[in-house]
């Protein structure tokens, strides 16, 4: 972990001019696990690669036993999931867990985690930006049940990706400024839905946990740009009641022309609670996105 320095603040959420802020963070491969604790039960499904959601493959399925009591109308307390490739290489991942509604549930890929909550049916539908052509998922429930889901990514070549990744209720967001933009112009993108650009941000987190693994992720269709240039990506964390005062750790991991994953542990120091309702503004913590023209 290495401690980074806080560049500049933003008063009572207003828009300020970036100053540089200084980390030395080391690269890193990302290597994915084969094995993962918490994992007992596994069930190993796939789907196409084409983009459809209608015709699955049924995978053949083990039995998990629930840590809980199990209704006694429910035939199958069976936890299965399926991956489907869709525009944009993403995924679009369905957990069914029956005996499990409302169950926190914890996915796995490429070295993201996020947070999420079955419903009342104990299904979770999620679409999730790939970092990875063959692409893993691992679920995992909270009594350590869990089942793995794949699909193949035709598109993964044609996307650049950044990605931040922390726990707890701090709100960070990924600003990307395309090609010269400006904060508020055309090519400021984020992921408040009123901004415009080529490229795009997700959000994916559960609301209302403490400990909930929260993500952003910035896509860009490198592959396909017609334009040559620049994107400086930002990134902005509010001073909280939650997080004053403490330390933040955060990873990032980054997709670029040369296919390669890469990751940087880092802390963020929060200012004190004098300073809630401010926002720190990173400006160094990624290097520009370089986009060549096709």
């Amino acid at each position: 972990m290495c401690a980074l320095a806080i560049g500049y603040l933003m008063q009572n959420g207003s828009t300020a001019q970036r100053n540089a802020a200084h980390a030395e963070v080391a690269a890193a491969t990302v290597a994915q696990t084969s094995v993962m604790p918490g994992l007992d039960g596994i069930v190993l499904t796939s789907s196409p690669s084409a983009y459809r959601t209608d015709a699955v493959t049924e995978p053949a399925r083990r039995t998990l036993q629930p840590s809980r009591s199990a209704p006694s109308d429910h035939a199958n307390c069976s936890l299965s999931a399926r991956a489907h490739a869709m525009p944009g290489a993403t995924a679009r991942v369905i957990v069914k867990a029956p005996c499990y509604a409302d169950e926190r549930v914890e996915i796995h890929h490429s070295g993201l985690t996020v947070t999420q909550h079955t419903d009342a049916s104990g299904t979770l539908d999620l679409t999730i930006p790939a970092l990875s052509e063959y692409a893993i998922f691992l679920i995992s429930l909270e009594n350590k049940q869990g089942t793995v889901a794949t699909t193949h990514i035709p598109d993964m070549g044609h996307y650049a990706r950044i990605a931040l990744q922390w726990q707890g209720q701090t709100d960070l967001q990924i600003h990307a400024l395309e090609f010269g933009a400006s904060y508020g112009s055309k090519g400021h993108v984020s992921a408040n839905p009123e901004t415009q650009g080529i490229g795009s941000v997700v959000h994916l987190g559960q609301a209302g946990l403490t400990d909930a693994r929260n993500l952003q992720v910035y896509s860009f269709p490198a592959g396909r740009a017609s334009e040559a240039g620049s994107i400086e990506v930002t990134v902005e964390a509010e001073v909280t009641a939650e997080n004053c005062g403490r330390d933040l750790s955060v990873q990032s991991l980054e997709l670029r022309g040369d296919r390669k994953l890469r990751s940087h542990d880092l802390t963020l120091n929060i200012p004190d609670c004098s300073r809630t309702g401010e926002f720190l503004v990173l400006n160094n913590l990624f290097q520009d996105l370089t986009i060549a023209e096709k």
